[in-house]
């Protein structure tokens, strides 16, 4: 999926900062060792080695897109191994990432950094060896939990070794590399499928991990100072259970109903899933933790307000990480391009992303949610752009071209969408709900990219049959209709932003 930008608050917000970790309650930042201290003499080699290792997972949630055709074909993946490949990795963060910040927020995020770093270099290392479908989409989800291990170590450091305007500038260090990696996932995914090195073909994608798996585990167990929050909660280790259960059990029958003709058993495991969720909010809400920090606070949710914004993000990255899975396979199994070319066009979107994201806060914060609504408006219509494009056989005589006005115009609204998203928000959550309320975020933009890869690919491969244009014009009005739907949720949205940046 191209570039997204981290779902947390900005550093300039007067809720908690950007600094905040995915799930950790706005608290006074303390060193492990006790009160507050002298910055950290190695404080920016630190960041830079964290940095590194978030690189990991930031480029793994794109460079996998243009080698799933290639994998395809090696493994002999069915339509389904396909949308698992994705939607694994995606569950697999989405299941632990809030547990995971609380984790290192009470007992030290060095520990649970260097474990995510480990894990990660092993899974990559599991997945570049894969011999079977099964054994991949295993992998996958495996990097996904380490990713969630890791990812929350990095923000909640941050928070801890960084004030004031250092602060500002090592998550405006975050931002830059997050979209970064973003784009260069693309390019760089089909650049090492087709170079081919050592005979690996795809496997590169995951074994490039594997070099700076072991120099970041290195380098961090030296430079790396060990934090934790003092006031942090207990996590919600069986609550934790519950969501990750229930977030699969949402997915499973979406990815395998129709290769088995939509069995009862998947309606029952969807439902299963949906009350899971709801009733995990329910208990959470009606009982008293005392030490223990809830996972999904429902005082969040009872803001109108928080609810939809949640439900933006999460429709969002259904659209997003659905039409990149798609797109990939028709370029390549459609289009005859190869992987490079593949990432090479759909660089096109990343484009438009680097022109508004920079200008995306500050008309937010005089704009509100009309900025929110004219960037949901940018996609659909960016989407309803390509969808025209590829459905026009004319145009298929001029190679990518067409497509290259939709995809940059759909860009720029993910800058205008995406980036001010949480701020706009925010600006009805109370502060001390604030980290909380990113994680959450958080959450559902990985769990909406597992839905996104599971429905939207669940559409395209049912008009397969039909041919890879016909089955990608299939699924392109879906992908549209849902970022309309974001711009109409959004009208609901506060009518302004937290504080701009100083």
């Amino acid at each position: 999926m191209p570039p997204a930008p981290p779902t947390q608050p900005r550093p300039h917000s007067p809720s908690p900062s950007a600094s905040t970790s995915p799930s950790t309650p706005p608290s006074a930042p303390t060193p492990e060792s006790g009160g507050p201290t002298a910055p950290h003499p190695r404080r920016w080699a630190a960041a830079a080695v964290m940095m590194i290792a978030a690189l990991m997972d930031l480029l793994d949630v794109t460079i996998v897109n243009v080698a799933i055709p290639s994998i395809g074909r090696e493994l002999g993946a069915s339509e389904g191994a396909l949308q698992w490949i994705v939607s694994a990795y995606l569950l697999g963060f989405a299941a632990t990432l809030i547990v995971s910040g609380h984790l290192g927020d009470r007992y030290g995020r060095k520990s649970l950094f260097l474990a995510g770093t480990a894990a990660f270099g092993l899974a990559s290392l599991a997945c570049g060896v894969a011999q079977s479908p099964g054994q991949l989409v295993a992998a996958r989800a495996v990097q996904g939990v380490a990713a969630a291990l890791l990812m929350p170590q990095v923000l909640g450091s941050f928070r801890t070794l960084f004030q004031g305007k250092e602060r500002g500038a090592a998550f405006g260090m975050y931002g830059a590399v997050a979209g970064f990696a973003s784009a260069v996932g693309l390019l760089l995914g089909g650049v090492l499928t087709d170079a081919d090195l050592f005979g690996w073909g795809w496997r590169s994608v995951f074994l490039v991990n594997l070099p700076v798996a072991v120099a970041t585990f290195a380098a961090a167990t030296v430079l790396v100072p060990a934090t934790r929050e003092r006031s942090a909660g207990r996590p919600d280790v069986l609550g934790s259970l519950v969501l990750a259960g229930s977030l699969v059990a949402v997915v499973l029958p979406l990815v395998q109903g129709r290769a088995n003709g939509w069995p009862v058993w998947g309606w029952c495991c969807l439902a299963a899933g949906v009350l899971g969720l709801a009733g995990l909010g329910v208990i959470e809400g009606g009982r008293r933790f005392g030490a223990t920090v809830p996972l999904l606070p429902s005082r969040a949710f009872r803001l109108p307000s928080f609810s939809v914004g949640v439900l933006v993000q999460l429709l969002f990255s259904v659209g997003m990480q659905g039409f990149f899975l798609v797109f990939a396979i028709w370029l390549q199994g459609g289009e005859g391009y190869t992987p490079l070319q593949a990432g090479v066009v759909t660089v096109a979107f990343s484009v438009g992303g680097f022109l508004t994201a920079p200008a995306a806060d500050g008309l937010a914060v005089r704009f509100g949610r009309l900025v929110l609504v004219a960037g949901a408006l940018l996609m659909a219509g960016g989407f309803c752009w390509v969808w025209a494009a590829v459905t026009d056989s004319s145009a298929h005589h001029t190679g990518a071209w067409p497509l290259v006005p939709g995809l940059v115009a759909a860009g720029a609204g993910l800058g205008f969408l995406v980036v001010p998203l949480v701020n706009v928000v925010l600006s009805a959550v109370p502060g001390e709900m604030a980290g909380a309320a990113s994680g959450i975020f958080a959450t559902a933009q990985q769990f909406g990219g597992a839905l996104g890869a599971a429905v939207i690919g669940t559409i395209f491969f049912g008009h397969a049959a039909d041919g890879p244009t016909d089955a990608l014009g299939a699924a392109m009005p879906w992908v549209a209709a849902g970022f309309g739907l974001c711009a109409v949720l959004c009208l609901a949205l506060p009518g302004r932003a937290v504080v701009a940046a100083e």
